[in-house]
């Protein structure tokens, strides 16, 4: 019998490893589909015009960065026609004990699925409850992506974890792993997640000893050993990887320098306003116009604070979850590594008795083995297939978005010293207008 669910075998076979193209730079690295599914390949025009949902996506250019904004999470909302589990995390409330503080999530679960005996529940969770639902995940389910989950702890006295802006960025990121968890073939029915999402009292210590057998043939156990006949595809996925986290690591880079700089230019900003402001006090005949630039420094302070915390809330958390999804990736590829060196291994024993027991058939462990093989790789290709998906339109959400931002605040700047102008000439031709007069 195979490892391999029903399930998760449908899901592997629907869509083949296709051409992967980086998002973030013009390197390519091309995985090489196995020749049962090589025909079934698209071009990567082809792949890049069509959505998660198989929604074609229009060739032709926007008439702004906000149009094809919302033209994407548009086409993300007809997926909800199909969808029957929908889950939601919100309203943090802090908790404060004599042992100790800490902070719960609301999580809104909605669903018609048999499994579930009411259509909707409501319940609330820490972040140790979805740290405990993705170790159970892993356990139960070793051949596919576990989404990733924040970090747990932050550095002390850097990051107030208590805070506003920390625990609405941990609120936006437990909500997006357990949308991705809720919208997963495999990984939605887990008994888990059911438990996690209806239980009103999650009990953790259940099952703690149970691994499933999957999970038993995975240790790593076969230290050094080096694999005989590695699918090509799979070591593509590793360079690919490889390649990803450097661009990550670039961009992250770049990103935290803008910031800096904004932040700095942010500062000399507020430092400016005030000035003009003193100095209108003292020129009489100036004190319009001075006033006028005072208030156009404070709205483009205004505007380039929100632009700052836009990036930081926005653009930063989003680089840092694809590092942490490569982080997962590769131990998913790891273990489906040791899966093949464990096959391996067995079918060179096996075949040594064979050579001294002609009449010996291949043992049943072998043929087990290569089923948890065959196994790992359609799950694998699946959940690949689908975190390229994702990744794509994540990223192409993420970059018009931050677009977006950078054409407001620049309209915004540009409509307040249009204003200082104005006021400007106005003052000025109502000041000749009344020395004329005189």
């Amino acid at each position: 019998m195979s490892a391999c669910t029903p399930k998760s075998l449908a899901s592997s076979g629907q869509k083949p490893i296709q051409e992967m193209c980086h998002p973030l730079g013009a390197e390519e690295a091309v995985l090489t589909p196995s020749p049962d599914v090589r025909n079934l390949t698209s071009s990567i025009g082809e792949k890049d015009q069509i959505l998660t949902n198989g929604t074609p996506v229009e060739t032709s250019s926007p008439s702004s960065s906000s149009s094809l904004l919302n033209r994407l999470q548009l086409d993300d909302d007809l997926d909800g026609e199909t969808r029957d589990l929908f889950v939601t995390v919100d309203d943090p409330k802090k908790h404060v004990s004599t042992m100790e503080t800490y902070i719960t999530y609301r999580v809104v679960t909605k669903t018609t699925r048999v499994e579930f005996d009411l259509p909707e529940y409501t319940v609330r969770r820490r972040y140790q409850d979805f740290d405990w639902l993705r170790t159970k995940l892993e356990d139960s389910q070793p051949t596919h992506l576990i989404p990733p989950l924040p970090e747990k702890f932050v550095m002390k006295g850097v990051v107030d974890r208590f805070s506003e802006e920390f625990v609405e960025t941990r609120r936006k990121a437990l909500d997006k792993f357990l949308k991705r968890v809720a919208d997963h073939p495999v990984l939605s029915f887990n008994e888990h997640l059911n438990s996690f999402l209806s239980a009103k009292d999650l009990n953790k210590r259940q099952g703690l000893a149970l691994l499933s057998k999957m999970g038993e043939s995975v240790k790593y156990v076969t230290g050094g050993y080096k694999l005989r006949g590695r699918p090509v595809e799979f070591s593509a996925m590793g360079d690919y990887l490889d390649m990803f986290t450097q661009k990550l690591g670039t961009i992250d880079r770049i990103a935290q320098r803008i910031i800096k700089e904004q932040s700095e230019y942010l500062a000399e900003l507020k430092e400016y306003g005030p000035v003009y402001t003193t100095w209108a006090a003292s020129e009489v005949e100036l004190q319009g116009p001075l006033e006028g630039v005072a208030s156009c420094m404070a709205n483009c302070s205004i505007a380039l604070d929100e632009l700052t915390q836009d990036m930081s809330g926005d653009f930063l958390p989003v680089l840092r979850e694809y590092v942490l999804y490569i982080e997962s990736m590769k131990a998913v590829l790891k273990k489906r590594d040791n899966v093949q060196a464990e096959y391996e291994a067995k079918r060179e024993a096996a075949a040594l008795r064979k050579e001294e027991r002609p009449t010996a058939k291949v043992p049943t462990d072998v043929e087990k083995c290569q089923d948890r093989v065959e196994c790992f790789n359609a799950d694998l290709k699946s959940d690949w297939d689908q975190w390229q998906n994702n990744k794509t339109q994540d990223f192409r959400q993420l970059l018009t978005g931050m677009a977006d931002h950078n054409i407001q605040y620049y309209e915004k700047c540009l409509a307040a010293w249009d204003l200082c102008v104005f006021q400007f000439l106005t003052g000025h031709l109502h000041r000749r207008q009344k020395s004329e007069e005189d």
